[in-house]
């Protein structure tokens, strides 16, 4: 009947809306917090290396920045970003999977998002020097290195990501994903750019 279809119909647009909102806001929030690790690995190698911060800018309209005013060692602090910018979303995952949380698979694809975007920051930001990879190039570090460092956390994020697709509706799941997880990943995202734009960025 008539009826029948349209219920049917009301129910995949319901479906395909909640997928769309998984996917964009996962990626939102892995992109912001790919950069607040990033940059607490700076902040971390500074205080650990007797450095001082003057300023560190989290803002969603921009690239994230630690300034440090006072930098004994400014080769091993520069590591330290792209380094805990990855280590750290691997806690995380082991932590989920270890407590079999359901939800494991949005800290799988955000540790991989972070190995990914870590890797090519690093892996090809040398052969235009910009950012981490020219003040690395700066300080000391060798094209080779950062080649490395670039290649095995960008495999390493793809593979981590391979055979997920079922989880955000792609392939055979035909757009089914979990109603809880979008909308929880939806209010993460929020809530991270609310504190962000909170706390101001230039």
């Amino acid at each position: 009947s008539i009826r029948c279809i349209l219920s049917t119909m009301s129910r995949v647009n319901g479906m395909r809306v909640r997928q769309i909102i998984l996917i964009l806001s996962t990626l939102g929030w892995s992109w912001l917090g790919m950069m607040i690790l990033h940059e607490f690995g700076h902040i971390m190698g500074a205080w650990n290396m007797g450095g001082t911060i003057s300023k560190v800018v989290l803002y969603p309209l921009t690239f994230s920045r630690t300034d440090i005013s006072n930098n004994p060692h400014p080769l091993a602090v520069t590591w330290a970003g792209p380094v805990v910018g990855v280590l750290m979303p691997l806690v995380l995952l082991g932590i989920a999977v270890l407590c079999k949380q359901s939800w494991a698979y949005l800290l799988r694809f955000f540790a991989g998002f972070c190995l990914v975007a870590n890797g090519a920051y690093l892996g090809a930001g040398w052969t235009i020097k910009a950012g981490d990879a020219g003040d690395l190039l700066r300080y000391g570090a060798v094209p080779w290195q950062l080649c490395v460092f670039g290649i095995c956390t960008t495999l390493a994020g793809l593979w981590l990501w391979n055979g997920q697709g079922s989880h955000w509706g792609l392939g055979k799941a035909g757009g089914q994903v979990s109603r809880r997880d979008a909308y929880a990943s939806l209010a993460v995202f929020l809530m991270m750019v609310m504190l962000e734009f909170l706390a101001g960025g230039e």
